[in-house]
């Protein structure tokens, strides 16, 4: 069907019993794995997703709980797969207990930020998918480890409230095709679904409204007893929420969490929560404020089955962005950390840009234990290779792993899902991931070094536009004119950095000492502002776009010489070309623009447009 990791997986019966459960598919999937090989399987319940695994002469001992020792048996057959032995003695827990994929998918078939192709649950309203796809996909999360499914848009949408109504037969179907990979779905629900039902109101505070969540969790728990809980937008970019009648976030949220609470289950609310019809010409107008300014108030004021969930980056996704200064303050609430494997802002799964060692540098300055939860937004479709570009699905391979263990080495990463993805000599492999570790670097160069943000073309975020959202309502500016660039948001300017711990602060408020990647997100810098290489500021600018640009047609043309099978090979070389347009095209709009504005020519005297 596609190349994936899976694919030198031993293939599956084409159906399973309906009472498989992960331990009964461990057990499956160990002994065609390894035919002939000893093992010996023990099943603790308590262990839940843990597992432990000891090797005795020619015998594997795997304890583990019941999806434990499916997460066990992937291990195995991963490092047995890759090359890479694991201990005689190995003890492993996943950090988090929820490690969970958004899926934004409309019931219409479409699915927003979606790069992949149409949606693989839904289509005319209805769901439409194939059983055997579902299946395949359920054993690719299981296999690195990821046990939620959220199937629908966040941004809910009729008829997507019929899934937790006339639609949930059907839900429940698809549950139990997940089920024995130990996946448990989750449902994004509008906060005002009350009032598609009958009531004049959807204020958390009334005693209807909370008996009709109560009534439609005992309805929905009836159907899949399992499932993992609710996702909730509310309040933000025109979603419904508790606002309208005066209440707190606290209050909305622990109005579904104490439905779901009979039945175990979560109620994941998102943070992304600010002003989206600002005023450009307010200089203190600062959206990256916004979450901070919403729920730190509320910290310890939401029931224990709530889970903040905080975007990485107080923006919106961006090449480059500080850590979110929300999971640092938050400390009496649960908390996930949201990331986007869907490239919005990082190349659309056209352009190469493999995420992990993004991710990785969150880990720094966050403690792993301060979170609950992890997630990720789907880069997930119809397409034949579910990704688009076929090597986006290194993404979803390391956000599983990242979601067991933070601390891993993105170069073990790709390392491993190479040799699992592709016959590739040693030298080869090598290659292709200094490439994978390379490509975030590339990109930021020829889009938005120095933590420039909001560059790009409206609605599409796709391709350079510098002033595309400068003059508009949702708060994203850069404020570049003829004599600098860049918001200072220092205590003499908006402030923000104050929301930071006292360590941070220090690390960025001084412009000479803020690292380079985020001087421009801290700081308002003239033009001929001296970087600590002794470069200014607007030669560093030119510099970076021409590099990137040059980079990025190198990395294409290695790209292409790589023996990808077909029809991968096809693909890869059709995005590296588009990747090379698109960073040219980066370089001479970014570098015009800021030209025009400056007046300071390119001091090697490159090819910039009056």
């Amino acid at each position: 069907m596609n190349l994936n990791w899976l694919r030198h997986f031993p293939d599956l019966p084409a159906t399973l019993p309906p009472e498989t459960r992960p331990s009964d598919l461990a057990r499956l999937e160990l002994s065609l794995a390894f035919p002939g090989r000893d093992f010996s399987i023990t099943l603790s319940p308590s262990l839940g997703d843990s597992f432990i695994l000891d090797t005795i002469g020619a015998t594997t001992i795997l304890t583990g709980g019941e999806t434990g020792l499916l997460y066990g048996a992937y291990a195995l057959i991963r490092s047995h797969l890759s090359g890479s032995p694991l201990p005689a003695h190995l003890e492993s827990a996943p950090q988090y207990p929820l490690r969970v994929i958004n899926c934004w998918d409309n019931m219409d078939g479409s699915v927003e930020r979606g790069y992949a192709g149409r949606s693989l649950f839904f289509e005319g309203g209805q769901f439409a998918y194939d059983p055997g796809r579902m299946r395949h996909l359920a054993r690719l999360m299981a296999s690195v480890g990821l046990n939620v499914l959220c199937v629908n848009n966040v941004n809910v949408h009729e008829p997507a409230q019929g899934l937790v109504a006339e639609l949930l037969p059907e839900l429940s179907a698809l549950a139990d095709l997940f089920r024995p990979f130990g996946v448990r779905l989750m449902v994004s629900v509008d906060f005002s679904m009350p009032l598609r039902d009958g009531l004049d109101t959807a204020d958390p505070l009334s005693e209807a409204v909370q008996a009709w969540w109560q009534r439609t969790c005992a309805r929905v728990y009836a159907e899949i007893p399992d499932l993992a809980g609710f996702l909730v937008k509310a309040d933000s970019e025109g979603r419904p929420g508790p606002f309208a009648y005066g209440r707190s976030h606290a209050d909305g949220a622990n109005l579904l969490a104490r439905a779901l609470k009979p039945y175990d289950g979560a109620l994941i609310w998102r943070c992304f929560v600010y002003n989206c019809r600002q005023d450009w010409r307010d200089p203190s107008t600062d959206r990256p404020k916004a979450a901070y300014e919403t729920y730190q108030p509320l910290d310890g004021a939401f029931d224990d089955n709530v889970i903040l969930q905080v975007k990485n980056g107080p923006y919106d996704f961006q090449v480059r962005e500080p850590l979110s200064p929300l999971l640092l303050s938050l400390r009496h609430t649960h908390l996930a950390l949201e990331l986007q494997l869907a490239q919005e802002y990082t190349g659309q799964q056209i352009d190469l840009y493999a995420m992990a060692p993004m991710w990785r540098e969150i880990f720094q300055d966050l403690p792993a234990d301060r979170l609950q939860a992890i997630a990720a937004v789907s880069n997930l479709g119809r397409d034949e290779n579910y990704f688009g570009h076929p090597l986006a699905a290194v993404n979803l391979y390391a956000f599983g792993l990242l979601a067991w263990s933070p601390r891993i080495d993105p170069a073990e990463v790709f390392d491993n899902w190479a040799c699992l993805t592709y016959d590739f000599s040693a030298a080869d492999r090598r290659t292709l991931v200094q490439l994978l570790l390379c490509s975030r670097s590339v990109y930021e160069k020829y889009t938005a070094p120095l933590g420039l943000c909001w560059m790009v073309n409206p609605g599409l975020h796709y391709g350079p536009n510098p002033s595309g959202y400068e003059y508009d309502l949702w708060g994203t500016y850069h404020r570049a004119n003829r004599d600098a660039v860049g918001i200072d948001r220092t205590a003499e300017g908006t402030g923000y950095l104050l929301q930071y711990p006292a360590e941070l602060q220090a690390r960025y408020a001084d412009p000479d000492t803020c690292p380079d990647t985020l001087k421009l997100f801290f700081h308002r810098l003239p033009y001929d502002y001296r970087m600590p290489d002794g470069r200014t500021l607007i030669q560093r600018i030119y510099d970076d776009h021409f590099a990137g640009a040059e980079e990025a047609a190198a990395m294409a043309t290695v790209l292409k010489a790589l023996p990808f099978p077909e029809p991968d090979a096809a693909v890869i070389a059709d995005r590296a070309g588009r990747q090379v347009q698109n960073a040219e095209n980066w370089r001479d709009v970014i570098n015009t623009f800021f030209h025009r504005l400056s007046g300071i020519p390119d001091a090697q005297g490159r090819r910039i447009y009056d």
